[in-house]
């Protein structure tokens, strides 16, 4: 049997990762027939499902081995959405190592740039993961000669159409309108034909569809497997919905899923607002709905290589994000401690152990209760439930101001007091949830995506000097992408 897990079928026909050392001489996405299983066995197929997870990983080196110049050491929404918002910096002390980083920093980049080329390989390798594995689930004849259960079988289709969905998503919040793959590509004239962008409405009725159905084939318990945590759960899939539901301002299917997934009741707010990141609480906490599992110590490695680049002095916050906290609130040396130059969040724990690790097992943390909440106050606000948003967003400061300090002390009376329930003013309210998603999910890749649907990015990160412009709303296509595909895939307006 051919080891499926060695192929990198990855992104699009037009893919190609790393420097000319790494260069692809075929089209990637394309099968070709040495590379195809045809009689895979059941592990094989359970196989193919866990690769389709890899590149939602911080490990080094998934892709190609140190293509820094393509962007793909490893994945890269540390720069695309935080390092590009105002909330972080490239280093503690600026240098020229990776200068694209700071390019993005400061939108001077052009579509050359190796962030959007990791991003887009990091994407479309686990588009083609996911495709491979539900080629096989939703074979029949294959699945007829296995022994597999079909309740292993639904939940595996289940958990690969939640990635697809997940990988589709940031695509098109970063991109626009890209390139349709829903299926292995086993021709070149298959891979010619989908070197084309389909239109982001399109791909946003892909993901819908695959949401729906990873909500009907996953299992209703919290874990998927729970001797597997780390899998996508029914829970996932829902917020999910939610979430994309919010991108696209549809407010009333926002409040419809976060109560769908509130009636699961597996979800809540931790206690402490660092048990959501510390690695001994790691599927054991309330709040943390969706996260890739690092491991130290196994084949292949499968570790959190994010961790390395902290130590080299990677990952920095800029002032006006230390700025935006408010006093004592614990949230602040939870996130970066800036005597000890730590990003506690990142290390997954309240101390350097980790730091300069790259194979830390701390985890990354996707979707969480408290960002969760937050949607559905967002929506209440635009909905003109005032009240109820309030009360949302002092449910998360509460949990906040309750959180033992890092210190051990408990802060001090007159911390992060309750916002005014009586209030009606929109403006206010929003500025508040503004506020408060910025410190609660600070350095969990959310700032730069929220600047960009609330329609402010430009008056925000020009005024930190970033110099943002209108077209910058969306990334340019990798320019390789459009080299090899001919000029059938298009660049973005102002690229």
């Amino acid at each position: 049997m051919r080891k499926i897990y060695m192929i990198l079928v990855a992104s699009t026909l037009l893919l190609f990762t790393g420097c000319d050392k790494y260069l692809y001489k075929e089209p990637i996405g394309l099968l070709t027939p040495d590379q195809v299983d045809t009689s895979p066995t059941e592990s094989a197929v359970e196989y193919s499902v866990f690769t389709s997870y890899q590149l939602l990983s911080s490990t080094l080196n998934i892709i190609g081995e140190w293509g820094w110049d393509d962007g793909t050491v490893l994945r890269n929404d540390f720069i695309l959405s935080d390092i590009a918002s105002d909330d972080m910096q490239k280093k503690w002390n600026p240098d020229g190592d990776q200068a694209w980083m700071d390019e993005i920093d400061h939108f001077n980049f052009t579509s050359d740039n190796a962030g959007f080329n990791g991003q887009w390989a990091y994407d479309y390798d686990g588009i083609s993961r996911s495709n491979l594995a539900i080629s096989y689930l939703t074979n029949d004849e294959l699945m007829g000669k296995l022994t597999m259960d079909s309740n292993l079988r639904n939940r595996l289709l289940g958990e690969v159409y939640f990635l697809r969905a997940f990988y589709y998503f940031d695509l098109v919040n970063n991109f626009g309108d890209v390139p349709l793959l829903v299926k292995p590509l086993e021709s070149f004239s298959e891979a010619y034909d989908v070197a084309t962008r389909a239109p982001k409405a399109q791909v946003m009725d892909q993901i819908r569809a695959d949401l729906a159905q990873a909500v009907t084939l996953l299992p209703n318990s919290k874990y998927s497997d729970n001797t597997q945590p780390w899998r996508a759960s029914k829970g996932a899939a829902i917020a999910m919905q939610a979430k994309v539901e919010l991108y696209s301002e549809n407010w009333q299917k926002v409040l419809d899923y976060v109560n769908q997934l509130d009636g699961l009741g597996f979800y809540s707010l931790d206690d402490n607002y660092f048990d959501n990141f510390q690695v001994e609480k790691e599927f054991t906490d309330n709040e943390v709905i969706f996260a890739y599992d690092h491991e130290s110590n196994t084949v292949p490695r499968s570790g959190n290589g994010l961790c390395a680049l902290l130590g080299w002095g990677f990952v920095a916050p800029e002032q006006n994000f230390i700025d935006e906290f408010e006093p004592n609130d614990p949230r602040l040396l939870y996130t970066v401690d800036v005597d000890n130059q730590a990003v506690y969040k990142i290390l997954g724990e309240t101390n350097t152990d980790n730091k300069g690790n790259d194979d830390s097992p701390s985890n990354k943390i996707y979707i969480r209760y408290a960002d969760v909440m937050l949607w559905k106050a967002e929506a209440d606000i635009n909905l003109g439930n005032y009240t109820e948003a309030i009360g949302i967003i002092n449910e998360v400061r509460a949990r906040a101001r309750n959180t033992v300090a890092i210190d051990g002390t408990t802060p001090p009376a007159g911390t992060l007091p309750d916002r005014d329930v009586n209030s009606t003013d929109k403006a206010q309210i929003m500025g508040w949830l503004r506020h408060e998603r910025r410190v609660e999910l600070g350095f969990e890749s959310q700032r730069f995506n929220d600047l960009k649907r609330w329609g402010i990015a430009k008056d925000v990160l020009d005024a930190q000097g970033q110099n943002f412009q209108d077209n910058n709303y969306l990334y340019p296509i990798p320019q390789r992408e459009i080299d090899k595909s001919g000029g059938t895939i298009t660049q973005n307006p102002g690229y």
